[in-house]
């Protein structure tokens, strides 16, 4: 049997990955009380009434039971019991958005502020994130998304390293992305906004990124920023880091950055144990009207 205990943030999307993991053929029980877990794992086990594969919500509407969780996850420890914890995460400013988009209070504000509450939450739930096998943050994800990645980790059974890596294109004209880890201009490279023929094309298609590519300079470049995310990115994964956001720029974000990202997002997307997706921008900006 697969056991999975689903958890993490509220706001994060455990609620919406449970409903993802019940249409993959997964039994889902949401806010199991925290007592019955070891009696309901042992009547599950082995019953031939119930799928072959268990998830189970967990967070901190556990309440004061939730500790006790930790003594059960030691206990399927010690008895060989086969178990995995998927954490859902998402950055205090984005789940401080959710909750105001939403109306809702936070579980553990009370009367106070949001962020009182996540502060509390992540306090509490600390000893699930630090052993869990897979953090998802979905700060960044879509929901379509969100279901992309659970589909590659659950249902084609590819590795995963909880590192979650989103290039994006932008133009410098409208400011550099705030929450950009590694930021590379690319202006350096030719422009296709002064060839009347490409200003009002994109870098998604292939006339601006032959002009783009032509000289062999744009290739050296990729060659050069491959070999150096290929060394970083594993060094990233061994330090727990488990979001990162690769900006690319050039100055309105239409073309370079956009032929330079797309093929970095090919070369990362080929590496099965990352998560990747592609964001430009800026691209619909400055349109001809």
């Amino acid at each position: 049997m697969t056991l999975l205990i689903v958890t993490g943030m509220s706001g994060a999307g455990k609620t919406v990955a449970l409903k993802m993991l019940e249409d993959l053929g997964y039994y889902c029980v949401d806010n199991l009380p925290i007592p019955l877990i070891e009696k309901f794992t042992e009547l599950t086990i082995g019953s031939p009434a119930q799928s072959d594969q268990v998830a189970l919500g967990l967070d901190v509407r556990s309440g004061r039971d939730l500790p006790m969780l930790n003594h059960i996850i030691k206990n399927w420890k010690s008895d060989g019991i086969s178990f995995h914890i998927l954490f859902l995460d998402a950055s205090d400013q984005v789940l401080v958005k959710r909750y105001k988009e939403t109306r809702r209070n936070h579980p553990l504000a009370g009367k106070g502020r949001i962020d009182t509450g996540i502060a509390k939450e992540r306090e509490q739930l600390s000893f699930l994130k630090e052993q869990a096998d897979i953090i998802l943050d979905t700060s960044t994800l879509l929901t379509k998304e969100l279901r992309q990645e659970l589909e590659r980790i659950f249902l084609n059974n590819e590795a995963f390293s909880n590192l979650f890596v989103t290039v994006l294109a932008f133009g410098f004209k409208y400011g550099i992305p705030a929450d950009a880890d590694l930021v590379f201009d690319v202006r350096f490279l030719p422009n296709p906004y002064y060839v009347e023929g490409l200003r009002f094309k994109t870098g998604e298609q292939k006339e601006v990124q032959d002009y783009v590519m032509q000289g062999g300079t744009a290739r050296i470049f990729l060659t050069k920023l491959y070999d150096m995310l290929d060394f970083l990115i594993p060094n990233y994964v061994l330090e727990g880091k488990n979001q990162l956001v690769i900006a690319v720029g050039c100055t309105g974000g239409k073309h370079r950055s956009v032929t330079i990202a797309k093929s970095l997002y090919e070369h990362l997307s080929q590496k099965k144990d990352l998560g990747t997706k592609l964001e430009c921008r800026d691209i619909e900006k400055d349109s001809r009207r």
